[in-house]
């Protein structure tokens, strides 16, 4: 494994850039006619990096509307995330969801009710996936820009492609995208490839650089050859002088041949260059260019121009609400490796909490019925004296056809959604955790109903969001949002431990 120092002596270093000066220029350009960015997010952890925005977990016009509308009149950031679970979904469906979002998002932004003063909205969309490279690409991306094309006229020339997450330790380098080591192996780099994420039974891939990750994944469409590098030299063109302009400009420059939506890869590992890849993206559209985003968590942060999020504190969780005296939930679906040490690390610290594992065999047996009815009756009488913790067994049931792996992760997230919905129809939990990306958008639009929230910001650093559910049942209830893949062994312990009032 090599060392990120080494393959960092090869490039400059970050230019310093405030994030005020990417939203002075986000201000600038949209002065004339507002523009918010719509964040169709395959699921919900890609809140994690962001703070005061709005969540939908639906996407009719008038979500849509009251969306444009709550940033308008509470003057936030101009981005709004709609939670699409796509990941879960198979390539038909994902991309009917999401030309639908795209329709129905274009057709708000006509509206008055979603318009500033009278002037329409533009709307930039983002298409935010897993920075370990899981996903439908290049699907996803394709059917935004095709039905942008087919309601606006408007033809995509680039698709900007940014998986990297430092907060998580994901960085790209020289177009490679690398894994952090962590513990002993701290300093190194791993290429993404060589990772157990690269092995996931519906969207493994075999490659680390990114062009040639693009080929494999278009299966040929855009070669290697044809995609756009913005590495570090590109990135950070401004370092000699400190001048951010001049990075802004090597960048747009680099995207001047994009057309007819050309891959754009984008060299990232710390903020300034996401800051510095924002206004390098501003001066490209200000010159015309017509650009969509596949991301990762952090890149709308940047995009944007908002300062880092510190982490909350549990007063901060449940300010302006009054916690219940019940136990918390945590929910826990995830099967990653880091998961599954969360788990073990939590279990082991909270001796007071109540654990319900529901057996994912007997969900796909003939008493599935019956099974759950225990498992609902467990749960609420447990969260009368603490917090609960509930996760599906660890043994992973894998298919080698990935329509089937789909087919049981879903039987597997409706239980638990079902555990949920009904524990708290019947005794409403102090707070929720959801562990896991799947787990966590079934949660928040089926268990807990909430179709708008607020994310008010991260419960680790830049990692871990809080929904802030403002209508359904679930309203007042803190909601937290926890990636499968994110955090140290003891990040969940560290969660649980701010919300929880037997902890």
């Amino acid at each position: 494994m090599p060392l990120e120092a080494d393959v960092l002596a090869a490039f400059p270093a970050e230019v310093q850039i405030p994030a005020e000066l990417v939203a002075d220029a986000v201000a600038a350009s949209s002065a004339a006619s507002p523009r918010v960015l719509v964040v169709l997010d395959d699921d919900p952890t890609g809140t994690q990096s962001v703070a005061d925005l709005p969540v939908l977990t639906r996407w009719d016009v008038a979500d849509f509307t009251w969306a444009f509308s709550h940033i308008r009149e509470n003057n936030l950031k101009s981005a709004v995330y709609v939670l699409t679970n796509t990941r879960s979904l198979d390539p038909a469906e994902a991309a009917a969801r999401n030309e639908e979002i795209v329709r129905n998002a274009l057709a708000a932004a006509g509206n008055t009710a979603g318009a500033a003063e009278g002037k329409a909205l533009r709307l930039g969309f983002v298409s935010r996936s897993d920075s370990t490279l899981r996903g439908h690409y290049p699907l996803e991306p394709d059917v935004i820009a095709a039905t942008v094309a087919a309601e606006t006229g408007e033809a995509t020339d680039g698709v900007v492609i940014v998986p990297a997450f430092p907060d998580a330790g994901r960085v790209t380098i020289g177009g490679v995208h690398y894994m952090r080591g962590t513990g002993a192996d701290a300093g190194t780099l791993t290429p993404v490839a060589e990772t157990e994420f690269a092995k996931d039974a519906s969207f493994g891939f075999a490659n680390s650089e990114m062009a040639r990750y693009v080929e494999e994944k278009s299966k040929g469409r855009f070669a290697a050859d044809s995609v756009i590098v913005l590495d570090l030299n590109i990135i950070r063109a401004g370092a000699a002088a400190a001048d951010p302009a001049i990075s802004a400009k090597a960048i747009a420059d680099a995207i001047e041949s994009a057309t007819d939506s050309t891959p754009i890869v984008a060299d990232i590992v710390t903020e300034n260059d996401f800051r510095a890849l924002a206004l390098g993206l501003e001066e490209a559209e200000r010159r015309g260019k017509k650009l969509l985003y596949r991301v990762g968590p952090p890149f709308v942060r940047g995009r944007i121009g908002q300062e880092i999020r510190a982490q909350l504190s549990g007063e901060e969780a449940y300010a302006g609400n009054t916690p219940s005296e019940a136990g918390g939930l945590i929910v826990v679906g995830s099967h990653v490796g880091v998961t599954t040490r969360q788990l073990k690390a939590l279990t082991e610290q909270h001796s007071a909490a109540r654990i319900v594992e529901i057996d994912v065999e007997k969900l796909l047996g003939d008493s599935a019925a019956g099974y759950l009815d225990e498992t609902v009756d467990t749960v609420v009488e447990s969260l009368r004296t603490g917090d609960v913790i509930v996760h599906t067994s660890r043994l992973l049931i894998k298919t080698d056809d990935a329509a089937e792996s789909l087919r049981i992760a879903r039987t597997v997230s409706a239980a638990v959604v079902a555990v949920v919905n009904r524990t708290l129809k019947t005794f409403p939990p102090r707070f929720v955790i959801a562990k896991g990306g799947i787990t966590s958008s079934d949660v928040a639009a089926h268990g807990l109903e909430i179709r708008h929230a607020i994310v008010r910001g991260p419960m680790l650093p830049g990692i871990v969001s809080l929904w802030e559910p403002v209508d359904g049942p679930a309203k007042g209830i803190p909601y937290i949002v926890f990636a499968g893949n994110v955090g140290d062994d003891l990040s969940l312990a560290d969660v649980t431990r701010k919300l929880s009032n037997t902890f």
